[in-house]
């Protein structure tokens, strides 16, 4: 997929889009082989990463006790291979670099805010956040709203296909909500039983008879 495209893999339990992200990113192995055209299977997930894949998580993955500012420094320096002993986390990472993510996100006015002191909103932003930094070329949602209360989802997503955009990062992203998928997405895959039943534009795979009568139950 080019840069800017946005793929979301749509199935009525979820549980082989998820399986897929795993197995995408080192955390389940998989049951057959030509995933890719590059064979990542037997790395683990640090290697995977450099490769260019990252991966934000639907229970964000954050460091509770640091600070917004902190958790991108630490996400900046294991990039950059900086982390040291006797050596202030700050004084290894560009400070401009820093305060360029956090307003790209929206979380610049929280920086100094302590990640137990976020809602779920901000803690998915940071999460993503943290995965951006580390440059990926494609970056893998698990269902980047949910959780989130309805009137913030849209706002939430803007944000999120905003930073996207703004560093070329192709996405392929699970997510519940069709209204969602339908905005942001520029291709789905709907998944029924284990197999991939119709992969398109949104319209035309929410268009399609299976997917109305199984995924979206009309």
């Amino acid at each position: 997929m080019a840069a800017g495209n946005w793929r979301r893999p749509a199935d009525p339990h979820l549980r082989r889009p998820v399986r897929t992200v795993r197995v995408a990113d080192a955390h389940r192995r998989p049951s057959a082989e030509g995933l890719t055209s590059h064979d990542i299977t037997r790395l683990d997930p640090r290697r995977i990463v450099r490769l260019g894949v990252g991966r934000s998580f639907q229970l964000p993955q954050l460091f509770l006790e640091h600070t917004v500012r902190e958790s991108i420094e630490l996400a900046v320096a294991a990039r950059e291979r900086r982390l040291a002993l006797f050596r202030r986390l700050s004084d290894c990472v560009s400070r401009e670099e820093i305060d360029h993510v956090l307003q790209v996100v929206g979380l610049g006015t929280r920086a100094d805010d302590r990640c137990a002191s976020l809602p779920e909103g901000h803690r998915k932003l940071l999460d993503i956040a943290m995965a951006l930094v580390l440059r990926p070329k494609l970056l893998i949602m698990d269902e980047p709203t949910s959780g989130v209360a309805a009137d913030e989802k849209h706002p939430l997503m803007a944000t999120i296909m905003n930073a996207l955009a703004e560093r070329r990062v192709t996405s392929i992203f699970v997510e519940h909500d069709v209204d969602i998928v339908q905005r942001y997405a520029t291709r789905v895959a709907a998944w029924i039983s284990g197999r991939i039943a119709a992969d398109g534009p949104p319209d035309v795979v929410m268009a399609d008879p299976e997917v109305r009568s199984v995924v979206l139950g009309h």
